[in-house]
């Protein structure tokens, strides 16, 4: 059975919430979980390490035709390193494409910059009436037309 997953807007808990007024992208949406017992690091390392292969597909082709306009190679959503416990993760570490910028047990930020866009993504723990989830909230400001047209592409894609 696949989990649900929900369009929700981003949790007023979330730290990215500041970063939304000037957004040129965002989105957020909400999986429900077993148990809110591990860290927001902990469930983040599970879900980027389950990435279907077709996502690592697209990120494949998104380094390919990126690299001929001299963005960065991000590698895929799942390289991480399965034998590193959660606890030794410090602020910077690399988790799948992304550097480790904020961590706490209840929320983790992670993201990347480079030339056209600065990426975020909060993985944020939750619990209301329904009973704990996650909220992964991905906030972007682009920096110039290449960010714009790379995000005609991307913003699609969050979607699935």
């Amino acid at each position: 059975m696949r989990p649900q997953i929900t369009s929700i807007e981003v949790p007023n808990i979330s730290t990215l919430g500041h970063e939304l007024h000037d957004a040129y992208f965002y989105d957020c949406y909400r999986l429900a979980i077993d148990s809110g017992r591990q860290s927001a690091l902990e469930l983040s390392l599970k879900l980027l390490s389950r990435s279907p292969a077709w996502v690592n597909f697209l990120m494949g082709v998104r380094n390919t035709v990126v690299a001929w306009v001299g963005l960065k190679n991000l590698g895929h959503l799942n390289a991480i390193d399965p034998t590193k416990p959660a606890g030794s993760y410090r602020i910077g570490d690399r988790i799948g494409i992304f550097s480790l910028l904020a961590l706490s047990d209840q929320e983790i930020i992670l993201g990347d910059s480079d030339k056209h866009l600065d990426v975020k993504v909060s993985v944020c723990k939750m619990t209301d009436t329904t009973g704990p989830s996650i909220a992964v909230s991905t906030v972007v400001h682009v920096h110039n037309r290449l960010g714009r047209l790379y995000m005609f592409f991307v913003a699609p894609a969050h979607k699935v």
